[in-house]
């Protein structure tokens, strides 16, 4: 690490603390040379796949593409921004858990609706009628179909017994 003052490459770390939700170290440094002190923060570069177009041409993966067109989807309704940032690191968690150096933009579309449909229901049809094209109401009514059928298996499978004791529940069972 050269020193941002003199230019000296020697420095000694003073301090060490987590910082960015524990996602980055923040270190406190003094250079050996001036005595001046600086803070650097250490991230890990974990790198996202290149996501490959239907028409075959690649482009990097961008997260704040990602985001806008969730924010797009869900603008004017009742969700936080919080929530949103959320859903983008859960798919960017997935996108870098695949290993995988490409990734098609129809597997991110399908991510960004799975995380949408359980953020907002308005917000996953809006992103829907332009992600898969909607031509005519019929393909609404489908796709709204669809999402009611969905909700109702997620209540079902609400009402069963679980499985192991405590499962299913936030408290422990004795």
């Amino acid at each position: 690490m050269h020193c941002p003052f003199c230019g000296h490459t020697e420095t000694k770390v003073i301090d060490s603390r987590l910082a960015g939700e524990g996602r980055q170290i923040r270190r406190r440094r003094e250079c050996l040379a001036c005595t001046e002190r600086f803070t650097t923060f250490e991230s890990a570069e974990l790198l996202l796949p290149m996501v490959v177009k239907s028409d075959r041409s690649r482009e990097p993966f961008d997260e704040n593409k990602l985001r806008s067109g969730m924010q797009k989807a869900l603008e004017k309704r009742p969700v936080g921004s919080e929530m949103i940032d959320d859903a983008v690191a859960r798919i960017c968690h997935k996108l870098r858990s695949l290993g995988e150096r490409e990734v098609a933009s129809r597997g991110v579309g399908e991510m960004v609706m799975e995380e949408l449909r359980h953020l907002d229901e308005v917000g996953y049809v809006r992103f829907a009628s332009v992600y898969r094209s909607f031509q005519d109401v019929e393909a609404f009514r489908t796709e709204i179909d669809q999402l009611r059928r969905h909700a109702r298996r997620r209540e079902a499978s609400k009402d069963q017994l679980p499985l192991l004791p405590g499962a299913g529940t936030d408290e422990e069972q004795p």
